[in-house]
C-alpha cells in the first residue's frame, strides 16, 4: 500500500511548539511506517519523518512571515494531486481546499477534517460529500450534512509522556491564548481559589492578551511562560494539579487534555464539544456547565486518582489504536474502489487517460460477454492478450485468440464474448474527443442495463 500524507504547512511536522495537526499527521505517518506502509509525507522542508518527505515549501509561513500563505498552499497542494496516481490512498490532513484539487487524480482520497474553522467552508465538503471520505475526530464535530466512513479519535505517543503521581501546586492552562480557550476564565479561578496559574500557549489573539491576560500576569501568582514544546511540555503537564479546559466553542478534540491525563493530571473542562467523549467524568476530570462549577471542582481534585488518568488514556489514546483505526479505513476504501472496477462479467483496469486517448486492460470470465453497444465519439481497438473471443460487429461475428486484434469504428454496434474455459484478456485502446461511461448505447445487455447510459 503506497499512502500520501498531506501536512498542513503552517507549522514543521512534527511541530517545534505548536501545531495540533501537524503533531497528528507526524504520528500517524511514523506509525505507518514502523507498520511497513509505504508512505510519502508531503511537509515543510525542514520537516523529520522516516518516511519519504517531498516539500515545495523550505518552511512553515507560521515560523516565516516572508512566506505567502495561500501561494505556498497552491504550490504544496498541487504538487501532490499532480503526482497523486503513483499512490494507492492519498489522506489529507490540511482542510477543505485539497478537495478541490481531487479531479486531478483517480487516486481515492480520504480527509480527516480537523474541525470546521467556520460555515463558510461547508459548501467545498458539501460538493465532495459521496465523491471522497470523510474521517470525523470526534462525534461530536460530525456536520449531519456530510457523510463519515469513520470517526477517529486522536492518539499520543505514550512513551513521550510521564505518569507523575505527585502532582505540585499549581493550575495549569495550556493551550492558544484565545477566547474561544477560556484563558481569562483560568484567571478567574485562579482568584477565586487561590491557587497559582501557569499559563503556557502561543497568543493567537494579541488584543485578547493585551486586554484581558497581560494585566494580570505577575511572575509568580499568575505565570506565562510562552508556548511550551515536547522537551518542557510533560514536565509542565505533569506538575500540574489540574489542567483548567474552560472552552467557550465547541471544541472539536483536543490534544492538551488526553496529553494531560496521560501524566496523570486530571482536567476540569467545560461540557461542550467532544468532552465527555474525552473525558470520562468523576474518573480522569471533571465536566463542568461553566466558570462556577469549575471553581466549585478545583475544590474536589482530590476526588480523582491519577492513575486512573493515565489508564484511561492508554485505553483509548494511543498512538497505535490510532493507526489501527486508520488502516482499517484505508483497506475499505481500496476494497470499495476494487469493487468499483469490477462487474458481473469481469473486471478492468485503466492503464492510461489521457486528452486523446484512453487504455484499458479487461478481463472477462469464461462464458460471458460485454453488453451490445456504441459509441458515437470514440473507436476503440482491441488486442487480445490471453484466451479466445467472439467479437460481434455490426451483426457478424468473428473468432479470435491471443495476438490477434480487431478495430471497432466509431458507431458500430460491437459486443465480446468469452468463448473458451479460462479468462480472456485484451488490451482496449480509445481514441477520440470523449471517454465518458455515458458515451455507451446499449442494444442488448445480459445484466438489464440496456436502456442505461453505465459502464460496461
Amino acid at each position: 500500500m503506497k499512502v500520501a500524507m498531506l501536512s498542513s504547512i503552517a507549522w514543521r511536522t512534527p511541530p517545534r511548539h505548536y501545531g495540533p495537526w501537524e503533531s497528528v499527521v507526524s504520528l500517524l505517518t511514523e506509525g505507518l511506517v514502523e507498520r511497513g506502509i509505504d508512505v510519502t509525507l508531503f511537509a515543510t522542508g525542514d520537516s523529520e519523518t522516516q518516511a519519504r518527505l517531498v516539500s515545495v515549501c523550505p518552511r512553515g509561513y507560521e515560523e516565516d512571515p516572508s512566506i505567502l500563505p495561500k501561494l505556498w498552499e497552491c504550490l504544496h497542494i498541487s504538487n501532490l494531486f499532480e503526482q497523486g496516481d503513483r499512490f494507492d490512498i492519498i489522506h489529507n490532513h490540511f482542510d477543505f481546499l485539497p478537495l478541490t484539487y481531487t479531479a486531478m487524480t483517480s487516486t481515492p482520497v480520504v480527509t480527516t477534517i480537523h474541525g470546521f474553522s467556520s460555515d463558510q467552508i461547508l459548501p467545498v465538503y458539501k460538493k465532495y460529500n459521496g465523491r471522497t471520505w470523510y474521517v470525523a475526530i470526534s462525534e461530536a464535530d460530525k456536520c449531519p450534512e456530510l457523510d463519515y466512513i469513520a470517526t477517529i479519535h486522536h492518539g499520543i505517543d505514550l512513551r513521550l509522556f510521564t505518569y507523575q503521581g505527585n502532582p505540585g501546586d499549581y493550575l495549569l492552562f495550556f493551550g492558544r491564548i484565545h477566547p474561544d480557550k477560556g484563558t481569562k476564565e483560568c484567571i478567574k479561578v485562579a482568584d477565586r481559589t487561590g491557587m497559582r496559574l501557569v499559563i503556557a500557549g502561543i497568543v493567537q489573539d494579541k488584543e485578547y492578551f493585551k486586554r484581558c491576560v497581560e494585566p494580570h500576569i505577575d511572575g509568580n501568582r499568575i505565570q506565562y511562560i510562552g508556548s511550551v514544546g515536547p522537551e518542557r511540555r510533560n514536565e509542565i503537564l505533569g506538575g500540574a494539579r489540574a489542567l483548567l479546559h474552560p472552552i467557550n466553542f465547541d471544541e472539536p478534540f483536543g490534544l492538551s487534555v488526553i496529553e494531560a491525563m496521560a501524566c496523570g493530571t486530571p482536567v476540569i473542562a467545560v461540557n461542550r464539544g467532544s468532552m465527555p467523549e474525552v473525558i470520562r467524568d468523576g474518573y480522569s476530570g471533571f465536566l463542568v456547565r461553566d466558570t462556577e462549577e469549575m471553581i466549585l471542582a478545583v475544590g474536589r481534585i482530590g476526588e480523582l486518582e491519577r492513575s486512573n488518568c493515565r489508564a484511561w488514556v492508554e485505553e483509548r489514546f494511543t498512538a497505535e489504536r490510532m493507526v489501527d483505526d486508520y488502516l482499517s479505513v484505508y483497506e475499505r476504501i481500496m476494497e470499495m474502489r476494487r469493487r468499483e472496477d469490477h462487474r458481473p462479467w469481469g473486471f478492468y483496469e485503466i492503464l492510461s487517460d489521457e486528452p486523446e486517448h484512453k487504455v484499458k486492460r479487461i478481463t472477462v470470465y469464461p462464458g460471458r460477454r460485454l453488453s451490445y453497444q456504441r459509441h458515437s465519439r470514440r473507436s476503440e481497438h482491441w488486442f487480445i492478450v490471453n484466451g479466445t473471443a467472439v467479437v460481434t460487429i455490426d451483426g457478424k461475428d468473428k473468432s479470435i485468440q491471443a495476438g490477434d486484434s480487431v478495430d471497432i469504428p466509431k458507431g458500430a454496434w460491437h459486443r465480446i464474448k468469452n468463448s473458451g474455459e479460462e479468462d480472456l484478456v485484451f488490451i482496449e485502446v480509445q481514441r477520440g474527443d470523449y471517454f465518458g461511461e455515458d458515451d455507451i448505447e446499449r442494444l442488448e445487455d445480459d445484466y438489464g442495463r440496456a436502456t442505461e447510459p453505465d459502464n460496461q
